[in-house]
């Protein structure tokens, strides 16, 4: 389960000093303005904006960035668009599921880019619910080590109470889980007992993994860098492992 999720905070930590950081930006904004819309601009009865404002900030998006898309988002104004959410499916090399999350003012534009991506990278695209079946929809926090300040054991005891479903070890950070409807709970109960936390989003961990060795995982990766230099694209999740002397070669 906590492949993707391995893979996903070392792309993070990437994203801050490489040339995506642009297009992190683009995508961070996007999701603030959709939050907004969609629940309000007041973050203290939004938590989806809450923590898409917060995940803005831990990535150094300049806060006037920010309040422009709450105003987008709430009307008061101009510029914003009538974003979308859409999910596309399908599969990469070694057979591994794709489930590919957009969000987009333009459905014909995003379906044709991102099957453009898909099959020029190995992959190919798949029927909706061949492979959602694979995925389960899940809160996920990221907390970060501190270098040996947050443990295993007292992380556990602050979130199980709050209804976390298990704490995974991801490294240099460790994966809390929760179901959707607990992850704000859980949030707020790291907050109370003062562990800051990397990121807090609702997720798509797949109920089992596919074992990469280097050349899968590099052509997994590959593909999955194409689709996400997509504008449309919002998240890209996978069934895949990866373990960590091969994630060190790479």
């Amino acid at each position: 389960m906590s492949g993707h999720s391995k893979w996903a905070t070392t792309k993070h930590k990437k994203a801050i000093i490489d040339s995506k950081r642009a297009k992190n930006f683009a995508k961070l904004i996007k999701g603030i303005e959709v939050a907004t819309r969609n629940g309000g601009a007041d973050i203290s009865g939004n938590p989806t904006l809450f923590d898409a404002i917060a995940k803005a900030k831990k990535n150094s998006v300049p806060a006037d960035n920010i309040e422009r898309a709450v105003k987008r988002g709430a009307g008061l104004e101009t510029g914003g668009a009538d974003y979308q959410t859409i999910m596309y499916e399908g599969y990469g090399p070694n057979g591994v599921a794709l489930m590919i999350e957009c969000l987009s003012d333009n459905r014909n534009r995003a379906a044709s880019e991102v099957r453009v991506a898909v099959t020029r990278n190995g992959g190919n695209m798949a029927d909706p619910g061949s492979v959602s079946y694979l995925f389960n929809r899940k809160g996920v926090i990221i907390v970060h080590k501190a270098d040996g300040k947050v443990t295993e054991d007292t992380l556990l005891e602050h979130v199980l109470d709050a209804g976390a479903e298990e704490v995974n070890d991801l490294g240099d950070s460790f994966e809390v889980v929760t179901e959707p409807s607990d992850l704000v709970k859980v949030r707020e109960a790291l907050q109370g007992a003062g562990i800051d936390y990397e990121s807090a989003d609702t997720s798509f961990l797949p109920s089992m993994s596919i074992e990469l060795d280097a050349e899968g995982a590099t052509k997994v990766f590959h593909l999955i860098d194409a689709i996400e230099e997509l504008d449309d694209v919002q998240n890209v999740y996978g069934n895949f492992d990866v373990s960590d002397e091969v994630m060190a070669s790479l």
